[in-house]
């Protein structure tokens, strides 16, 4: 009988503790906010693009607009994520500093939310 007594209130205290948990979601939605061409990404192409791809000195392809970034994104992502041997490697020549991880991310994210202007 003892055996039955502690076995029913094994089982109850499993079914009863069971459903106990904390009450801190742990379901985290992680939201990337929205980026912009105008405050996020030109910047970036003025710090690192200029003058060579900026009028009136630049005598390269143009990327001092929406359209002509937009354009050429995919491009742009693969240069600068280049080793800086290689000779696709952009900023050209070191004549600045290779872009940051932080702002190739933001690059990148960008592409991902359809280049939003």
């Amino acid at each position: 009988m003892k055996k039955i007594n502690i076995l029913l209130l094994c089982t109850i205290g499993i079914i009863v503790f069971q459903n106990c948990s904390s009450s801190k979601n742990t379901n985290k939605v992680v939201t990337t906010p929205a980026l912009s061409f105008d405050k996020d990404i030109m910047p970036v192409m003025k710090a690192s693009c200029t003058p060579c791809h900026f009028p009136p000195d630049g005598r390269k392809k143009a990327l001092d607009s929406y359209e002509t970034v937009k354009n050429n994104i995919a491009d742009i992502i693969a240069r600068v994520k280049l080793t800086k041997e290689d000779i696709k490697f952009m900023p050209f020549k070191n004549k600045k500093p290779a872009l940051s991880d932080s702002a190739i991310k933001v690059l990148e994210q960008w592409q991902k939310q359809n280049m939003p202007q």
